[in-house]
Formats: C-alpha cells, structure tokens, sequence
C-alpha cells in the first residue's frame, strides 16, 4: 500500500514513522523548507507531561493517550529526558499549590529540603512543590529530524518545499487504493471548517549561571508559566494560551510577563541572553480534544492543541490500524460517547 502524509510536524511525521515500520510505502510532503521549521512542533515545549496536563479539567482520553505516548518516546527517541515535573508556587500563591494538587495525581508532595535535593539552584525559594516523578520532556528541534530520518532509514521519503494540493491527491489515491493522511494543523480548515486556532507565545533564553534538570512550572493565578531546560545552556519559558488564530509577534506585555516568571523562579534569568520570541496558532476542535476524521481516500488528523508531542505517538498507532486494518477509534471520531455528554 502507498500512504502520502501531508505535514511533517510531529503528528504527521509520527503517523508517517508507524505506517513505515508497518511496510507501507511513505511519502511525507511538507510546505516548510526544513523539519517543522515555523509550524507549532517548532515552537513547542515539549513537555510529556500526562499528569500535569489533568489539572485544567483535561478529559482522562488525553491522560490514556499521553501516558500511551510517554511510553513510545521512551522506546523511540534517545534523547529523551527523564526527570520528571516540578511544580512550584510563591508563598501568596500557595492555594494555587493545593488546587493544582486537588485536580491530578501521580506526584508527591514535598517540602523544601527535597526540593533543594532535586533543583539545588532553587534553594530556599519555594517551600512546598508537587514532583512528578514518572513524566519527562524532550526537544522538539530534535526531534523532527530524528523522526524524519527514521522514516527515511525505512524506505520512506521525505520532501520539504512541496506545497500539497489536497484535493489532487485525494483523487488519485482513491484511483489506486492508496490513502493521504492530512496532518496539516489550522492549515486544514478548507476541509476542517470546525478547527480553531489558539495561539501560543514562547521565548528562549541562554543562561550559563543556571542549572535545572527538569521543566519547572511556577503557579500564578494569573499567568502560570512553564521553563523547559534544553541542551547548552538553553530554556525555553511559554505559557500563554489565547483564543485567536494570530500569529504575529509576540507582545510586550507577554514577554514581560513571561520574564518576569522566569526571574521569580531564580533572579540569574534577569542576565540571560535573549536567544529567540515565538509565536503560533495550535489547532483544536470546540472540546479542545483530538480527531482523526475520514473523507474518502484521506484521514484527517487534528486538533491536537496542546498536547501534540504528548498524544501524537498514540493517534499515529490508531491511523496505522485504520489504514491497514480499517480499525475505527470511537474515541477520537465524532460520534464518540462525549459528544453525547456535552450535547
């Protein structure tokens, strides 16, 4: 069978990989001129963070599905980092703590001497935190690559500056039995007209003073923030999450307010190095979870939100069964039970 994936941000390069390993001739066709350059994989934390992701009210579909993908980025990618989660929270925010704590599980309770045993730089600045132990974090802009090569090593291709023509290619798999899996994110709202864009602001910062282990999230009941340590010195400091399809630059008072966390969490940020400001637009349907959708010759695979990294391994084991099996996932389609829970 021949399978062309439209998209090579992490869905699509993750349904591309699973469709390769399974013997399918893979085509993957990606508009950007280099892996995930400028999409929302580029821009994304990279946070594998199942437990943490419960406290907003998430449906337990994305804790099933990231604790599924947890584990295939373990057996997946080597550079996986597995230190777990720090959440954290100044003395007047310490309600914050508690509720956090009231809405999740999989972390313990800890006091400041551990806390000075896991992130020594941190020291005496916080007295309580939540740790959880069992999730991890990667590098998106390692990742793509390393996904892309994967799939090539396998038999499949992979094509950057091709601009797909959707339609076109419909039409001709369905003339040779073949499928398209369109992972094209907000870009798919000509067939997608229910997705949303909900936009993401992000920087990078260089810091030769600081030394943490694990992403660390400082809760604030305004602007919670996230810092993600990466390779060189470098972290990665996001959190905004706002209800509009803009991707223009990010604003003043966003970068103020992220760096004004960051500071919270240790004042050595204030003499970091700006390295980089980001923004993009991640696509989700009404109830914030994800679909596969079937249009013919094509499925779509969308509406990841947040939560891309973390659940896209676990939606790409679904496509690979849907394509070579003809399985149907009720959870991730629209007649699903939940859509008769919100109705």
């Amino acid at each position: 069978m021949e399978v062309t994936v439209i998209g090579a941000g992490v869905a699509g390069l993750t349904c591309a990989l699973e469709l390769a390993r399974c013997g399918v001739r893979v085509e993957v066709l990606e508009q950007a001129p280099a892996p995930g350059r400028g999409g929302c994989s580029w821009y994304a934390g990279g946070m594998l963070a199942p437990w943490c992701e419960r406290e907003d009210g998430t449906e337990p579909l994305i804790t099933r599905l990231g604790i599924e993908g947890l584990g295939w980025w373990r057996e997946n990618f080597p550079g996986l980092r597995c230190a777990g989660t720090l959440v954290v929270a100044g003395a007047r925010d310490a309600p914050e703590l508690v509720r956090f704590a009231q809405r999740t599980d999989g972390f313990r309770s800890i006091g400041g001497q551990e806390i000075a045993t896991l992130e020594p730089q941190i020291a005496g600045r916080f007295e309580h935190a939540l740790y959880f132990p069992d999730e991890a974090h990667l590098d998106p802009r390692e990742v793509l690559p390393h996904l892309a090569a994967r799939v090539q090593k396998l038999g499949g291709a992979v094509h950057y500056g091709r601009v797909a023509d959707g339609a076109a290619l419909e039409r001709a798999a369905a003339s040779r039995n073949a499928r398209v899996i369109d992972c094209r994110g907000l870009t798919a709202r000509d067939a997608l007209s229910d997705l949303r864009g909900v936009r993401g602001e992000m920087l990078l910062v260089r810091s030769r003073e600081i030394r943490l282990r694990r992403p660390v999230r400082l809760l604030h009941p305004r602007v919670p923030v996230y810092i993600i340590p990466r390779a060189d010195g470098i972290y990665m400091i996001g959190a905004t999450s706002i209800e509009s399809d803009d991707v223009s630059p990010v604003t003043v008072r966003s970068a103020l307010e992220l760096l004004s966390a960051a500071y919270a969490v240790h004042p050595a940020f204030g003499e970091a190095q700006i390295l980089e400001f980001g923004a993009q637009a991640r696509p989700a349907f009404a109830d914030n979870l994800p679909r596969i959708r079937r249009h013919g010759a094509t499925l779509y695979v969308n509406g990841l939100y947040r939560h891309g990294f973390l659940i896209a391994p676990a939606l790409a084991g679904m496509v690979a069964q849907s394509v070579l099996h003809d399985r149907h996932f009720p959870e991730v389609s629209d007649e699903d039970s939940r859509q008769r829970r919100l109705a």
